[in-house]
């Protein structure tokens, strides 16, 4: 078991209970699995697509085209999932705040920022009609900022839809902690809470007892192994920490 192997699962874990709806997973392999095992496990009416315009019936592996094809899904009809709430998104984030304000757009100041990143794309829309969820692959105070550079997803503080979960290469965390606030929900395994705190840039709501994140079951590690992710591309992703360390170091993603 690996880090990136508990960290497909707690992204799996953020769509359990989701029913029928189209669980979208963006911005890296991390997600798309945890998508795709939800469904090949504990979520079987999740609704996944091919990334493009293609709904599947199967749940290949990453990279690969799908054998059987449940339906078309053009852009309009995508946009239809989301403003009537039916779409499950996980994404990324360069930086995120106590209150789940996302930027993807820049980082500096508006006038002259020192970098320009996606713009804001989908995410006001996905932030206020959808349930939505985040992956941020280093956690570090770069990431966990006290104020984002520019309001790209709307946090608790905004009118968020639902803020459903936050999972890192370190932990898991949710928006349920005082007034909407960011809340340690458990730490991955090896990882203590105070390197959690450590990673983050503003005041965390701590529970006094923090669980530790679940470990994959072997029929999961067996799904990720030999059918979702045969290649191993999420151990890229989320590379194993090094001795002494618990893989916090690094920069915004």
């Amino acid at each position: 078991m690996s880090r990136a192997d508990v960290c497909v699962v707690a992204c799996a874990e953020a769509f359990r209970g989701d029913g029928e709806i189209l669980a979208a997973g963006i911005g890296g392999a991390v997600t798309v699995l945890g998508a795709r095992l939800a469904r090949l496990t504990f979520e079987p009416d999740l609704l996944t697509s091919d990334g493009v315009c293609l709904l599947t019936g199967d749940v290949p592996a990453l990279g690969e085209a799908p054998e059987v094809v449940e339906g078309w899904l053009p852009f309009r009809d995508h946009l239809w999932l989301v403003l009537n709430g039916r779409r499950h998104v996980m994404l990324g984030a360069s930086q995120i705040d106590r209150h789940g304000n996302t930027n993807i757009s820049c980082i500096g100041d508006w006038d002259r920022p020192r970098a320009q990143l996606l713009g804001v794309r989908g995410a006001p829309g996905n932030t206020r009609c959808d349930p939505t969820s985040y992956w941020i692959p280093r956690h570090s105070p770069r990431v966990f900022v006290p104020k984002v550079d520019m309001v790209s997803g709307v946090g608790t503080d905004r009118g968020a839809h639902g803020l459903r979960r936050v999972v890192t290469d370190l932990a898991v965390l949710d928006l349920g902690g005082p007034g909407g606030t960011m809340r340690l929900v458990s730490a991955h395994p090896g990882v203590s809470v105070e390197e959690v705190v450590a990673a983050t840039g503003f005041e965390l709501d701590v529970p006094a007892d923090v669980p530790e994140t679940r470990t994959p079951t072997a029929g999961e590690l067996r799904l990720l192994d030999e059918v979702l992710d045969p290649r191993g591309l999420r151990h890229r992703e989320v590379p194993e920490p090094r001795a002494g360390g618990n893989g916090a170091a690094g920069g915004a993603a």
